[in-house]
């Protein structure tokens, strides 16, 4: 894929209702396994106090009987009840992997949905890009949240700058263009793909594939029900800047 920058274009605003999701699309924690999980702080809440040299115990601490939260040390893309991150391709029909070079690449048609909670920072149209789409959106929610998100290629966008999105909103409509679509971390300013800055190693659209930006990116949609591209287990180039999470669960 070749690198872009940003197109001026006009762009088209559907309001999606906000559909409620099952399960199947949704790749979640268990809230199962009791102590499982809690620090090493919540544990010894639970033991009981010692005696003083005199016999008495200790006054109770002001936090007694308050629950403690497991404190989460993975990148989870997940939370009891809701989760941050869902299959944004769960709706494409025919969803094909093609490979992972400054993103990921699929064959396919049908609705994209936003990744997780965000804002619409572009939505149009760049010719640098084959099939012209280009979305980007940050996302303000997890693990990932300040990062950027972009959808380009054969897309034709729903969405407006500046609004708010869900998972259950659809950002854009792919179609059978022969181009397919990349998606990926796109660089803080919208502009083109993060795997073309210094500090992700400076690639661009003609490679070496695949990078590691764009590694990372696949790893986080195969926990959320993606398949896996086929050069997923190939040698990646470049770097992973260190404001990205290195692991996904």
């Amino acid at each position: 894929m070749v690198s872009a920058w940003l197109g001026t274009v006009h762009w088209l605003t559907v309001h999606h209702p906000a559909a409620a999701l099952n399960q199947a699309d949704v790749l979640g924690l268990s809230s199962a396994g009791g102590n499982q999980g809690l620090t090493h702080q919540a544990l010894a809440s639970q033991r009981p106090a010692s005696p003083d040299a005199h016999g008495a115990q200790p006054p109770a601490s002001p936090r007694a009987g308050v629950t403690q939260q497991p404190k989460i040390v993975s990148m989870a893309v997940s939370r009891p009840g809701r989760p941050y991150y869902v299959n944004p391709l769960r709706s494409v029909s025919g969803l094909v992997p093609e490979r992972i070079d400054e993103g990921v690449d699929f064959g396919g048609s049908g609705p994209v949905y936003a990744l997780g909670d965000a804002i619409v920072t572009n939505a149009g149209e760049n010719a640098g890009w084959p099939g012209g789409g280009w979305i980007t959106y940050q996302l303000t929610d997890g693990p990932a949240q300040g990062l950027m998100v972009y959808l380009a290629e054969d897309v034709t966008p729903t969405v407006q700058v500046g609004q708010h999105v869900t998972p259950s909103t659809v950002i854009a409509n792919m179609f059978n263009g022969g181009d397919g679509i990349e998606t990926g971390w796109a660089q803080p300013t919208g502009v083109s793909a993060e795997s073309e800055l210094a500090e992700a190693g400076g690639i661009g659209g003609g490679g070496p594939f695949p990078t590691m930006i764009g590694n990372n990116f696949d790893q986080l949609l195969v926990v959320l029900g993606v398949p896996a591209a086929p050069n997923a287990g190939e040698t990646a180039y470049g770097t992973l800047p260190a404001n990205y999470p290195a692991v996904w669960k």
